[in-house]
């Protein structure tokens, strides 16, 4: 086990919220005052544990990449991600960073990581998105590093997901689409992953070139993996109804309208984003719901 202490006033069950892919996501567990993730580093597979004590964060590491992480543990804490110059104007974003000030937007890499569930979660409800995510994941499961009977997993092995028939995912509740994506991504999963070291600016654009990755994915990624707390949402179903309603007051809104209202926040606009979706608001409701779909009974 490695170890490391980092001064610093990151939330985190708000910081690592984003990571974890519901409730029941294997690889990630958030407690009160604590939170672990299994990841495959390129030095190989790690468990970290981010532990609140006084005004820092203790950060224990397992596995053949403990010093991976533990080399970065500043950087999965967001303490490069500028929100010390954040100044809201008084207001509804105003009141909600006072809520939340150890919101942080980690810069973790591990790229093909995050890509993988941010491609499940395309065009379907979050919780058909979540269920696909946890059912791939234990159906490959590969035990995490570090404490006896922590059972957490480790991320699905891109290496191994590659090589996989598209039907194979379909018990999973993903459908041929978003198969042949995740396997296109495993496939350039070197080439991916050096996006982490590349310009935001150049990363995205890389990203972009795949095909059937398009800007919210894209935006979905770059808030985990490259730290940017820039990243909007472009082309979610329900972000733009929330910023209207949140900001202008308006229960409908359009990609246009929120990019019209969260321009005074720019580099912050995706911090915004998250600040709103922590602060309750919701636009009204209307019409019915997206039905969750069980592809995997189609």
């Amino acid at each position: 086990m490695l170890e490391r202490f980092v001064r610093c006033g990151a939330d985190l069950s708000a910081t690592f919220f984003p990571m974890r892919r519901g409730t029941s996501d294997p690889t990630t567990r958030i407690g009160r005052g604590e939170v672990w993730r299994a990841s495959r580093t390129p030095d190989g597979p790690a468990t970290v544990r981010f532990e609140r004590i006084g005004d820092g964060v203790a950060v224990g590491a397992w596995g053949d990449g403990a010093a991976w992480i533990v080399d970065r543990a500043s950087d999965w804490l967001g303490l490069a991600d500028r929100t010390d110059t954040f100044e809201p104007r008084p207001g509804v974003v105003h009141e909600a960073w006072r809520r939340s000030p150890g919101l942080r937007i980690p810069r973790a890499g591990l790229v093909v990581e995050h890509l993988i569930p941010s491609i499940l979660e395309q065009k379907v409800t979050g919780r058909e998105a979540r269920r696909a995510y946890q059912r791939m994941t234990l159906a490959l499961a590969e035990p995490a590093p570090g404490p006896p009977n922590l059972g957490l997993v480790l991320p699905p092995d891109p290496a191994r997901l590659a090589g996989l028939p598209y039907y194979s995912m379909h018990p999973f509740g993903i459908e041929k689409r978003r198969a042949d994506v995740i396997r296109s991504v495993c496939t350039k999963a070197a080439w991916i992953e050096a996006t982490a070291s590349m310009p935001q600016h150049d990363a995205r654009a890389r990203l972009l070139a795949i095909p059937g990755v398009g800007p919210w994915t894209v935006a979905e990624v770059s808030r985990l993996a490259f730290g940017d707390a820039d990243a909007l949402s472009v082309g979610d179903f329900h972000v733009p109804h929330l910023v209207s309603y949140a900001l202008a007051g308006e229960p409908r809104g359009t990609d246009e309208r929120m990019l019209q209202l969260l321009e005074p926040y720019r580099p912050f606009r995706g911090l915004v984003q998250l600040l709103l979706e922590r602060s309750g608001a919701r636009s009204p409701a209307f019409g019915p719901r997206m039905d969750v779909r069980a592809i995997e009974r189609i």
